[in-house]
Formats: C-alpha cells, structure tokens, sequence
C-alpha cells in the first residue's frame, strides 16, 4: 500500500468516526451531556418584556448565584410556589441573589405574562421564551422546574415541581451559597390577590415529598 493509499485509509476512518459522533449527540445528547448537578449550566436565549425586548443569556449573570425558573401562565404548580418565589427575591434579593424566571409559554402571549406578574406582584426579572428551547437545552420534563446555579456558572441544585421557595432550608442554603448571613425567618404567605390566595392555600407551608404539586408534564 502507498503513503498515499495510507492516507485516504485514514482519512475515510476519521470521516467515520466524525459521522458516529455527529449521530450520536443528536440521538443521545441527553445521556452523553447531562443537565444535572455538578454541571455547567447552559446557555439560553430569552427576551425581556419590556418595550425594548432585549435578549438576555446566560452570560448577562455571570459571576451571580441564579434561581433560574422555567414555568408558564397556564402552569397550576407554577402558581403555588411563585409567592414563595417572590418572598425569597426580597429577602435576598438585596442580598445579591438573582431570580430569573422564564416563561415558555407561546408566541404573543406577552402581555399575559405581564398580567401574571402584575396578579402576583412580582418583582423579580421575568424572560419569555417564546420558542420554548430552554426546556430542550436543560432537559426539563415539564413545568416547573428550577435550577440553583452558583457563581461559577455550575448547577448546585436542581428542583423538579413546585417548592417552597421560602423555606428555612432554601433560605440557609442561598445565604450561604451568596456568604450572607441568613435572613429572619419569613413571615407566611405573600399573596397580593384573592385569586391567588384561593390557588395558594391549600398548600402547606413547607409541602412533605409526598403532598408536593407535581409538574406539569
């Protein structure tokens, strides 16, 4: 065999190879890359609601520790525990934690996210992905789910359904992921509407495994 019959050798095993591995993170992505704990968190696209929409990445919170929320308006269990989402943001907002919340719910439905947060009074930062690509990029399996990142852009934590955000626990694990000291403990239910009241009560305070909402598949 010739040098040159070596190389084409080579070069059609390493076209094979490249073709193998090109399959195989497009069939397996999700086995082979892992959105888990102890992983870089992805990058995403989303947009601000305001007039100007801009588009915000990952990379606009580097250097933050993230609650990063994926839900939507029409999610029940998103319902339950954004009240305690948003009495986390004001007990450690100030603090330097960061809440990003991600709605995925469908193309012009802008102002009904809007509404959403102006119901619930929210003052965290709210993204709209429109596409609901971030659900494929962490691998979600339906809403909520949240994902706690520190500043080194690895996942500490990752919640599947809704969760008392405002927890003792989740409280004294964010202070010390930011090295703040604790905050106070919270007072119950921020709930600025009837209508989220009626959606809120009946879940406890800190809901055991078994009582939690599920997520919406």
């Amino acid at each position: 065999m010739t040098v040159r019959q070596q190389w084409a050798v080579v070069g059609a095993v390493v076209l094979v190879l490249a073709t193998a591995l090109f399959i195989a993170t497009r069939t397996l992505g999700d086995e082979l890359f892992p959105v888990s704990v102890g992983t870089a968190a992805p990058d995403f696209t989303a947009k601000t609601l305001d007039a100007s929409a801009r588009t915000k990445t990952i990379a606009d919170y580097k250097g933050e520790v993230v609650v990063l929320n994926i839900w939507a308006t029409w999610c029940g269990p998103c319902r339950v525990e954004m009240p305690s989402i948003q009495a986390l943001h004001q007990a450690l907002g100030p603090k330097g934690l960061k809440i990003v919340a991600v709605s995925v719910d469908d193309p012009g439905s802008e102002q009904a996210i809007r509404d959403f947060a102006k119901e619930y009074g929210l003052t965290f930062e709210i993204l709209h992905d429109a596409s609901g690509r971030i659900r494929s990029i962490y691998q979600t399996t339906g809403v909520p789910e949240t994902f706690v990142i520190g500043r080194d852009g690895i996942i500490r934590r990752k919640v599947i359904a809704a969760e008392n955000w405002n927890s003792p626990d989740n409280r004294r694990q964010l202070a010390q992921l930011l090295g703040v000291p604790v905050p106070p403990a919270p007072d119950a239910g921020l709930v600025p509407s009837d209508s989220a009241r009626a959606e809120a009560a009946p879940v406890p305070a800190v809901p055991p495994p078994a009582s939690r909402a599920p997520s919406t598949r």
